[in-house]
């Protein structure tokens, strides 16, 4: 039974990509619900099956009361069987249609809405460029991503436990009072306008302040993760009191706009059980007035009384349940904020895979400036041809990182192109090109997960001699062995800790290198490369480098001088543009800039400042 609800909807089907997605709250959550179209209809319409019961009990009650007038023996004679098949509804049929209710909304909607939410959520904010994801905290958009899906779920929950029933209850309750005598109405109507006025003041309040304070929790958060993943800085600069402070100042953001949050609800509460005493007052001493004048029967006036009650009870549920539905929808509006936001950096229309046939690479008036007027890359001209080893150098801001990210396609550029074998990289798919392209960057982060894990990045399909090949090749077999992570894993099964933490630089950066051998993709990007290793194993690796770029158009920076000095070509970028280029004899005999970074370099690391 279960399984049956809770497989009605599948959260990982088919859907429409979009890379605009609604930017409106309601068209946003619309467009999550189209799976859910036929449930939801059905779980309304037992919402109100539901309601409609809880109404008739209480009119049958009523009844019951006037068949007591009756003598005993007549009420059986009677209304026996009336009473008998009552009662069996009430113990067979009631329960069974409660049951499929809840059925549909406990197990078909809510795991499978939030779920779907947070599918979708994740897969669209993957999509995002490199520079969306510079521009937040991982940690807020971890948390919107983390909030968002159980706030819908929430909306919805309320939506048909709370709205629907309530709604079908006061439609239901006003029907009885008016088939019991016309004049009950009239209380209930009054007291209902004046609920409404609240509950029109409440929501028009908790709905901002929600979202207020649903802000202030995401910027908590991004501020707590980001000292946490930067915990080494932190303790390495006794900065644990300006971390608290800078915590502090976001905490008590949360604090206070939490309190004008339930300022809202206190009021709500006071004004609340104020109207529902003038409810029982009203309605109960009406049908009183009634009954003694003749014009109602007892049982109107226990009907009467207990739906009252019944109201007076649920009064505080539905005005709790609907600033919960505003509450909820405020994070979702502030989650949107993030998860509704436009890809800003997509495929084009019918983009074609990248069709890498000798690996040529051309850039032609490639300018890139970051949005400023200066800085990046300015109207470079370059052709690599195919297999040819390419050396970058050249001042910090010069232009080297930004030309690797633009092959990446991380950005697109300013202005100009970049060509792969003839074909402009924005005209192909950004996968495609990716996957023709190994980097091994100076920051060598690795996954939270096992060592095997890690490797399987370059080559998801690679065996398991192939895996072994690779990391011994990148001299990081033996170290991998010796691993052990604290649950008792050991290997290549050891977990590496966030960002792998838990091995040292040179550790990483071997089984970065050993990840793009796995890859073995036929133009290769080298970032400092060997930055993070001590002298005799950059010796091996510097072997296994070489190794790993023959047959490759290659790319590498360096501020080790030593480390390009055998490529086929040295470019020096100075302000994004080539200032110098040629073999390392030539330009050291052209007593240019890169002779003045070769005289000047200590131990074989570029002296930038010194030669600026």
């Amino acid at each position: 039974m279960f399984r049956f609800f809770e497989n009605l909807i599948d959260p990982y089907c088919d859907y429409p990509e979009t890379d605009q997605p609604p930017t409106r709250l309601w068209p946003f959550l619309k467009a999550y619900s189209q799976p859910f179209k036929a449930v939801f209809i059905l779980t309304a319409c037992m919402s109100v099956v539901v309601a409609a019961i809880e109404i008739g009990l209480i009119y049958y009650m009523g009844r019951v009361v006037d068949l007591l007038s009756n003598p005993p023996e007549q009420v059986w004679q009677s209304y026996g069987t009336e009473l008998m098949l009552v009662a069996l509804f009430i113990l067979v049929l009631r329960p069974l249609l409660q049951l499929a209710d809840v059925l549909l909304l406990n197990n078909a909607i809510l795991p499978n809405f939030g779920t779907l939410i947070r599918w979708r959520a994740h897969k669209h904010v993957l999509r995002q460029s490199v520079s969306w994801f510079e521009n937040d905290f991982a940690g807020r958009i971890a948390n919107r991503i983390m909030q968002t899906p159980p706030a819908a779920g929430e909306v919805v929950f309320q939506v048909f436990d709370a709205i629907t029933f309530s709604l079908a209850y006061l439609v239901g309750a006003a029907i009885m009072l008016t088939v019991a005598d016309p004049r009950l109405m009239l209380p209930l109507l009054i007291w209902f306008v004046l609920y409404g006025v609240l509950v029109r003041w409440t929501i028009q309040r908790v709905g901002p302040a929600s979202q207020a304070a649903s802000d202030a929790r995401s910027t908590v958060t991004g501020r707590v993760v980001d000292s946490y993943s930067n915990i080494h800085s932190v303790k390495m600069f006794a900065h644990d009191d300006r971390e608290l402070s800078y915590a502090k100042d976001a905490i008590e953001k949360t604090r206070e706009t939490f309190q004008q949050e339930m300022r809202i609800f206190t009021v709500m509460d006071g004004v609340l059980v104020g109207l529902n005493g003038l409810l029982i007052v009203g309605v109960v001493g009406w049908a009183l007035h009634l009954w003694m004048i003749g014009s109602a029967s007892a049982g109107v006036v226990a009907a009467a009384t207990a739906l009252t009650l019944r109201l007076n009870a649920m009064t505080g549920w539905i005005m709790w349940a609907l600033t919960s539905f505003f509450r909820q929808l405020g994070v979702v509006a502030e989650g949107m904020e993030t998860i509704a936001q436009p890809i800003d950096l997509v495929d084009v229309a019918n983009a074609a895979p990248l069709r890498l046939s000798q690996g040529e690479v051309v850039l032609k008036d490639l300018s890139h400036h970051y949005g400023r007027e200066a800085g990046g890359l300015d109207q470079l001209n370059l052709t690599i041809k195919p297999g040819e080893k390419i050396g970058l150098v050249g001042r910090s801001g010069a232009g080297k990182s930004t030309l690797v990210k633009l092959l990446l396609r991380f950005y697109d550029p300013d202005a100009g192109q970049i060509l792969i074998d003839g074909q402009d990289i924005a005209s192909i798919t950004q996968d495609s090109l990716r996957s023709n392209i190994g980097m091994v960057q100076q920051d060598s982060a690795l996954l939270h997960r096992s060592v095997r894990d890690n490797l399987l990045y370059g080559r998801p399909d690679a065996s398991e001699e192939q895996i072994l090949a690779a990391a011994k090749q990148a001299q990081a077999h033996e170290f991998i062995l010796d691993l052990e992570d604290p649950q008792g894993r050991r290997g290549y099964e050891a977990h590496v800790g966030e960002r792998g933490v838990k091995l040292s630089g040179g550790q990483r950066q071997r089984i970065t290198l050993a990840r793009v051998i796995l890859k073995n993709a036929p133009i290769l990007l080298l970032d400092e490369a060997t930055s993070a290793l001590d002298s005799e194993v950059e010796a091996a690796i510097q072997e296994t480098l070489y190794g790993m770029m023959e047959g490759k158009t290659v790319i590498a920076i360096a501020h080790r001088l030593s480390t390009i000095a055998q490529m086929d070509r040295i470019l020096v970028l100075d302000d994004g543009k080539i200032a110098e280029q040629g073999c390392h004899e030539e330009l050291l005999q052209a007593q240019g800039l890169y002779a003045q970074f070769w005289a000047r370099q200590s131990g074989g690391f570029l002296n930038i400042e010194a030669a600026e």
